[in-house]
């Protein structure tokens, strides 16, 4: 089995991160697949985007919790990349939906940014957007709020989701259980062999995040680690041809 690729925020090293332009492109150029995160607007609406303020990827200033999902796409995510991407704003999960629908070969990989406390309903519409699309069987929801997952999980058990984690945790297979996660998205700093063989004689895929380092790809690659998660997905696929073959 090959190590699939996973293009971190998209193709998040040569287009700037979140945005369409860095989805098509991972797609493009032959991605797996494609991790991005989601927030809750000030008008409860899920908008794609990192941090939790707009100050770092966009021209504008402030939480985005404080802003109303028009006000976020008002603002421009391109321009601190790359003058050429000056027209990219900031998308809507519902948007990226309704693309999936048309690379069924593309899995997803949500990243819940559970910052606020007050995120109600925020797994709720989740959930029902990957529903109303049909993109369950694309989509993983993975976290660093384990509450989150446990939510999903009740909302639809068919749902995949990981746990992502930067702590060396004991057989974390049968902590992801618990919260009825059945996949790993370990930090590759805490990711070594003996964890690959645990999960997958466990049955847990284990998708590792983030790698850009050629290095490091390639001892992945040779351990034959599930998955990987990268900036740079052109360049993985090409190491992981040199490693693993067409």
């Amino acid at each position: 089995m090959k190590t699939k690729i996973f293009g971190h925020r998209g193709s998040s090293g040569t287009h700037p991160e979140n945005t369409m332009a860095a989805f098509i492109e991972a797609e493009k150029v032959g991605a797996d697949g494609i991790e991005l995160d989601v927030h809750y607007t000030k008008d409860n609406q899920l908008a794609v985007i990192h941090d939790d303020t707009v100050d770092r990827t966009t021209n504008g200033i402030g939480l985005v919790r404080n802003h109303t999902l028009r006000e976020l796409q008002q603002l421009d995510v391109g321009s601190w990349f790359s003058g050429e991407f000056s027209n990219e704003r900031v998308p809507s999960l519902q948007e990226v939906f309704s693309w999936l629908q048309d690379v069924p070969h593309i899995q997803l990989n949500i990243e819940l940014k559970y910052v606020a406390l007050d995120y109600v309903q925020f797994e709720e519409q989740i959930v029902q957007a990957i529903e109303k699309y049909n993109v369950m069987e694309q989509v993983i929801i993975s976290s660093f709020n384990h509450y989150a997952l446990k939510k999903v999980n009740e909302l639809n058990p068919n749902i995949e989701c990981a746990i992502l984690y930067m702590e060396r945790l004991y057989e974390p297979w049968d902590y992801a259980k618990t919260v009825g996660a059945t996949s790993l998205h370990p930090n590759v700093l805490v990711t070594e062999p003996t964890l690959l063989i645990g999960a997958k004689e466990a049955g847990f895929p284990v998708r590792v995040y983030t790698i850009n380092d050629e290095d490091k790809l390639k001892k992945l690659m040779s351990a034959h680690c599930p998955a990987i998660i990268t900036d740079y997905p052109e360049k993985a696929l090409r190491i992981r041809k040199e490693i693993q073959g067409e």
